[in-house]
């Protein structure tokens, strides 16, 4: 499959409500947009490091330039037969793994295109829906997220995860489990504390949590070891989780319980694929994250999330808790599962973004070809 051309739109799209986190707020999702065309056939891949190097590293302004200057420059005119031999091809350049996700996610859509392949089905799944969950920033007043919280029972998302900072913390924990003893509810710190905070992580023990997400540093292994060794709560890794390698060096480690798996942290569906199955094999559970991506990248995450291993419900959100009007040409929506439990359904043919939408939202955009 050679790849012909590779177009790229580094874009802003403006959110309902600020998402904030333990690294900071969110007005509007910075995202990579990827064209990549064979011939006649084009493929659109999506990666969203968001607007500052404050996530990870990586930040969208810079992926754009490292993607046109650098990678798509070395694969464009060349032809790759596998997600493996691109990876190979962009293994020369260090890091930069969501520079490497829209290239790999771009060709994943191209080859679901040309071989007439549904994109989960290309991958290896073998079933076309699953249950999500819902997720819940850090918001102006406790009084709103109880509110928000109480809808989600309702609505009778399988569990629940709560952003986690200080501030907004075990006071918040306090308040939620009173008002729902009974759900499934799991809180994510985004690498905003350090094994110091030892005793924290303690004291949360009552609150019969599923998980702890990333709780120390962003490029951690060793001391979530250490943590995890201290606490009966289950430790997963996100943001330390950017490759394979280290995706086996924290089984190895033994440095958690759960990883959360997102396309673009990891280099692409091709990584993230690997880490699934690595995993698997060690008996470590797995679940697919998001990075509030348009529908276009989110089809690519609810593909992924059919895989086997993906068992705790997925970060997959409808295009209309986040956006006024998505990027894409056709939104993310819900479905109800059995028991009228929320999910996805795999896409059989993934959406474009709708290109005027798409030229609106855009800051920077370039074209690379042979």
């Amino acid at each position: 499959m050679k790849i012909d051309r590779i177009e790229l739109y580094h874009v802003a799209m403006p959110l309902i409500y600020p998402w904030r986190t333990a690294y900071g707020e969110d007005a509007a999702i910075h995202s990579v947009l990827c064209r990549m065309t064979s011939g006649s056939v084009d493929g659109w891949g999506e990666s969203t490091p968001l607007a500052a190097p404050c996530y990870s590293p990586e930040w969208a302004g810079g992926v754009f330039h490292t993607v046109s200057e650098w990678l798509a420059p070395a694969v464009v005119g060349q032809s790759f037969d596998s997600g493996s031999a691109l990876q190979d091809a962009l293994s020369l350049y260090k890091g930069n793994s969501f520079a490497k996700a829209a290239l790999d996610n771009a060709w994943w859509s191209l080859y679901s295109r040309i071989s007439g392949t549904p994109l989960h089905i290309a991958l290896g799944a073998a079933r076309d829906e699953v249950p999500v969950g819902a997720d819940f920033g850090v918001m102006d007043h406790l009084d709103d997220l109880i509110e928000a919280v109480g809808g989600a029972v309702s609505e009778q998302f399988p569990r629940i995860k709560l952003k986690f900072r200080p501030g907004w913390d075990i006071p918040m924990l306090q308040a939620i489990r009173t008002a729902f003893p009974d759900e499934v509810f799991h809180i994510d710190c985004n690498s905003g504390y350090r094994l110091s905070d030892l005793p924290l992580f303690q004291a949360i023990e009552e609150f019969d949590l599923a998980m702890i997400e990333q709780p120390l540093q962003h490029d951690d292994l060793t001391d979530h070891v250490r943590l995890q060794e201290q606490i009966k709560t289950p430790v997963c890794l996100d943001e330390s989780i950017t490759h394979p390698y280290r995706a086996q060096q924290a089984v190895n480690l033994k440095s958690c319980q759960y990883v959360n798996v997102k396309p673009g942290r990891v280099g692409g569906l091709t990584n993230a694929v690997k880490i699934h199955d690595l995993c698997q094999t060690a008996g470590i559970p797995c679940w697919v994250g998001g990075m509030l991506e348009s529908a276009t990248g989110a089809s690519h995450c609810t593909a992924l999330a059919m895989l086997d291993n993906f068992t705790y419900p997925a970060d997959i959100f409808p295009s209309e808790k986040y956006y006024r009007e998505d990027m894409a040409q056709e939104p993310l929506r819900l479905v109800n599962l059995e028991g009228g439990i929320p999910g996805v359904k795999a896409f059989d043919e993934l959406p474009d973004p709708d290109m005027n939408r798409l030229q609106a939202l855009t800051l920077q955009h370039k074209v690379i070809e042979a």
